[in-house]
């Protein structure tokens, strides 16, 4: 755990006791903090009471009396669409509002860092897709460089309950724009920008207030190294203004659209071929296209930013190469779960917007598609431009009907998950991909996107058994 400093003797409220709300709580008290819990959830406040916490309900009138500052959990809107009634009122009482990211920042580095050999370091990534997987694959090419590192944020374990750095020790965070948005402290040593497409735009009032959420990873402290998918026009806008020329490489460009020249420091992957060039010159390359567990383009861009990253921390290309190839790929991100009769079924359960669906839907051919569930904003025209590797098309959700009407290929409207897998493996060919790409929130039928993932992966086990 990292104990929260600068809090001892302070009264301390914490709004959502999920993961990170009693995680921050801990950590807060472990400060010396006195803490004031709250959820909505009566079984969240009873489970934070089991473990000694005070609660009190921060709605009613004075509860910010006595209150040196507000811990917010992600999940809980302080400003769009609408501000949390408990997030207003310690606004207008004039409370400091931060979050357990905010926290971590300003607490992660002790007095016993003067005695490391290597001083540890953070590395935050965040971006619209692809976050956790490049996260992960950071995280794993250090452990296979034994390099000491721990993975956090939103994947993996809360912030604060983190060991102590070791010597060396490299903190990996997947960071969402809830989580920045919001954050009072964002100091990491390396930033990564993955891509930016429409997403949470209710939470953020639109496009802009999204990257600008984003955004925040690079400006609120500046790292010494950032790391930027320039693919779209925000990531090429947001090199610019971190770059002081040409020629600094403490911006590492990163593309997968086009192959990038010019004297600076470059990763980019084309035809399935990663190249680093640094002063122009080439000096590194590396073929994905047997890389298993990174299929498709989407997955060659994660490469691009993970390598870029193992390549600011000392690593050898030679040493990245081979911890590419050993890496098993993340749960419901393109997972590969069942092989049988010469179709492939892969679980994309966590392509929840239509950009990343997009990206499966470019990685695979000869496509059984199970898509549809809670809608997003913005339409699905984009997937009817890359749907021509889709043989059929599988609609899952509540409002399949609907879903099913706004698309172009062949559709089959199967409303349930049972449905559309044993339909798609009664159609599907040898040289098939079953694939379930969602591009939609799994809200309208299951708790998450891992549930949805867990139940399609349940079925392709049913229907391949024999």
């Amino acid at each position: 755990m990292i104990p929260v400093k600068g809090v001892a003797g302070q009264r301390i409220a914490v709004l959502g006791l999920g993961r990170s709300g009693l995680a921050a709580a801990r950590a807060l008290r472990d400060g010396g903090a006195e803490v004031v819990a709250w959820d909505d959830n009566p079984a969240a406040r009873a489970t934070a009471e089991g473990e000694g916490f005070a609660t009190a309900d921060l709605t009613r009138a004075g509860a910010f009396d006595q209150i040196a500052a507000l811990i917010v959990s992600p999940g809980i809107p302080h400003l769009y669409p609408a501000p949390n009634p408990v997030v207003m009122a310690a606004l207008r009482a004039g409370v400091p509002v931060d979050n357990d990211i905010g926290l971590f920042f300003r607490s992660f580095a002790t007095e016993e860092w003067h005695s490391f050999d290597m001083l540890p370091q953070v590395v935050a990534v965040t971006g619209s897709n692809g976050k956790s997987t490049t996260s992960a694959l950071i995280h794993h090419i250090l452990s296979h460089a034994q390099r000491p590192a721990q993975l956090a944020g939103n994947i993996g374990r809360g912030v604060l309950d983190l060991d102590p750095a070791a010597d060396g020790d490299v903190i990996v965070l997947e960071l969402s724009s809830y989580q920045t948005d919001l954050a009072r402290a964002l100091t990491p040593d390396v930033a990564v920008f993955t891509n930016l497409s429409p997403d949470h735009l209710d939470r953020h009032a639109g496009l802009g207030g999204y990257f600008a959420a984003k955004r925040r990873l690079f400006a609120e402290g500046g790292p010494d190294r950032a790391v930027i998918g320039v693919d779209e026009p925000e990531g090429a806008y947001l090199a610019g203004q971190m770059a002081e020329g040409p020629t600094d490489d403490r911006v590492i460009r990163v593309s997968v659209a086009a192959k990038l020249t010019g004297p600076g420091w470059q990763v980019f992957a084309r035809k399935g071929f990663l190249s680093e060039y640094r002063k122009g010159r080439q000096v590194a390359s590396i073929d994905l296209r047997e890389v298993a567990g990174l299929p498709g383009a989407h997955n060659h861009q994660n490469a691009c930013c993970a390598y870029a990253v193992a390549r600011t921390l000392g690593l050898a290309p030679r040493v990245i190469e081979a911890a590419l190839h050993s890496y098993p790929g993340l749960p419901h991100r393109s997972q590969i779960v069942a092989q049988a009769g010469g179709v492939t079924y892969v679980n994309d359960s966590k392509a929840t917007n239509v950009d990343s669906a997009v990206q499966g839907l470019r990685a695979f051919s000869n496509i059984r598609w199970i898509c549809g569930g809670l809608q997003k904003e913005g339409g699905l025209e984009a997937l009817n431009a890359a749907s021509g590797n889709v043989a059929k098309a599988y609609v899952i959700g509540r409002e399949a009907a609907q879903f099913a009407l706004q698309l172009t290929c062949e559709t089959e409207i199967c409303t349930d998950m049972a449905t559309a897998v044993a339909r798609a493996h009664a159609e599907a060919q040898p040289g098939d991909t079953v694939l379930l790409a969602p591009a939609a929130a799994s809200f309208d039928q299951y708790d998450n996107f891992e549930k949805r993932g867990e139940a399609f992966a349940a079925e392709v086990a049913k229907v391949t058994a024999g």
